[in-house]
C-alpha cells in the first residue's frame, strides 16, 4: 500500500475528504518526526512504539573491492509492533 491508498482508505473509514485525510497523515508524520528529533518517544498502546537509538561508529567492508571502511556513527527510526498488531497479523 502506498501513501495514496492510505490516504484514500483513510477518507473511507472516517467519512472525510481525502484533501483532509492527506492533512491528517502529513500532521501524524511530522509529529512523530519532530518528537523522535527531540530523543523522545511515541507510543500508540495496541499498535506500538517509535523510537530512536543509537548506532555506534564501526567498520565495513567494501563488497566490490575488499576494502575496510569506517562507517560513522548515527541514529536511527525504530519501531517496535505492539502485543495487539503483533496478533492480529
Amino acid at each position: 500500500m502506498n501513501k495514496a491508498e492510505l490516504i484514500a482508505q483513510l477518507a473511507d473509514d472516517a467519512g472525510i475528504t481525502k484533501t483532509q485525510a492527506n492533512a491528517a497523515l502529513d500532521s501524524f508524520v511530522d509529529t512523530v518526526t519532530k518528537t523522535l528529533k527531540k530523543g523522545d518517544k511515541v507510543t500508540l498502546v495496541g499498535f506500538g512504539t517509535f523510537s530512536v537509538s543509537k548506532r555506534a561508529a564501526r567498520t565495513g567492508r567494501n563488497p566490490q573491492t575488499g576494502e575496510t571502511i569506517k562507517i560513522k556513527a548515527k541514529k536511527v527510526a525504530r519501531f517496535k509492533a505492539g502485543k495487539e498488531l503483533s496478533s492480529k497479523i
